[in-house]
């Protein structure tokens, strides 16, 4: 009798009461689940939709802003372009009027044949007569990478013709009978410097890209004879096995190479020729 008179006293189990006093204090006695899941999604969307708002008033606030600063930003690069090509222009003319300056001193020593002799071989005119052309290119698909047994073995691993690689060219070609060399319209004189800036090859730190043209005055039988049977020439002969440098030379009846960009002569100056002393 007294567990008959239990469940009728205590018909609902105490933790459904529980839940229904926590349902009844936050106000959520009575809805379904299903409903209250949707109350929650709806909820979410609304704050969902006034962030996406909040931020597209934003950016159209914005947007003219950012479009200013970067017009501005334009126009400052485009400016410092525009000077920089004027400095250009100007270090050229320079560069045109020195050399034209030295040409000029050249001739007024000494009588006009040794005159046009000393222009010659210091590159201060333009020349053309018989010789050889020599075109040097990188292998077929050459990484840019460098490094590696090259440094040991004095050869390029990566098939890309280093600045070290045109210096035995030309050294090769002078020691041949080569009498005026020119690379890619490069004219070289005895003051001229050939060397590596990253992957590109300077000559008198201007850079150049491959193919590398060179032109050489000489006797273009005896001149292209003479350095492939060199030393320099092997050289290049085991690029072009080994490493997939590709060169080709071709005797030619008439080649032109430019005059020198510039002349630095520093220490060489004109001696005044003594007078002849009279008969005694």
């Amino acid at each position: 009798m007294s567990l008959l008179t239990h469940v009728m006293d205590h018909s609902l189990d105490e933790g459904y009461a529980e839940a229904s006093a926590r349902r009844a204090a936050d106000g959520t006695a009575g809805l379904p689940r299903t409903l209250r899941a949707k109350l929650g999604l709806a909820a979410g969307l609304v704050i969902a939709a006034m962030v996406v708002t909040l931020g597209a008033a934003q950016a159209r606030v914005a947007a003219p802003v950012l479009a200013k600063e970067r017009q501005e930003l334009i126009d400052r690069v485009e400016r410092a372009d525009g000077h920089a090509d004027k400095l250009e222009n100007d270090i050229e003319r320079l560069r045109a009027d020195v050399a034209g300056r030295q040409r000029q001193a050249l001739k007024q020593h000494g009588g006009d044949g040794q005159a046009r002799l000393v222009a010659l071989l210091s590159g201060a005119t333009e020349v053309r007569g018989p010789g050889i052309k020599l075109v040097v290119d990188d292998a077929k698909g050459a990484s840019s990478g460098g490094g590696g047994p090259r440094e040991n073995t004095g050869f390029s691993d990566t098939g890309r013709l280093r600045d070290r690689d045109m210096q035995r060219i030309v050294n090769g070609l002078w020691q041949s009978g080569a009498e005026a060399i020119s690379i890619n319209g490069q004219r070289l004189t005895s003051l001229s410097a050939i060397r590596a800036a990253g992957d590109a090859i300077l000559v008198d730190n201007k850079p150049l890209v491959p193919p590398y043209e060179v032109l050489a005055v000489g006797d273009k039988k005896r001149l292209g004879t003479a350095f492939q049977d060199s030393a320099d020439g092997q050289y290049l002969h085991v690029l072009q096995e080994n490493y997939g440098i590709r060169a080709a030379l071709t005797p030619e009846n008439e080649v032109r190479l430019p005059a020198a960009s510039s002349l630095a002569v520093r220490t060489a100056t004109a001696v005044a020729a003594e007078p002849k002393k009279g008969a005694s």
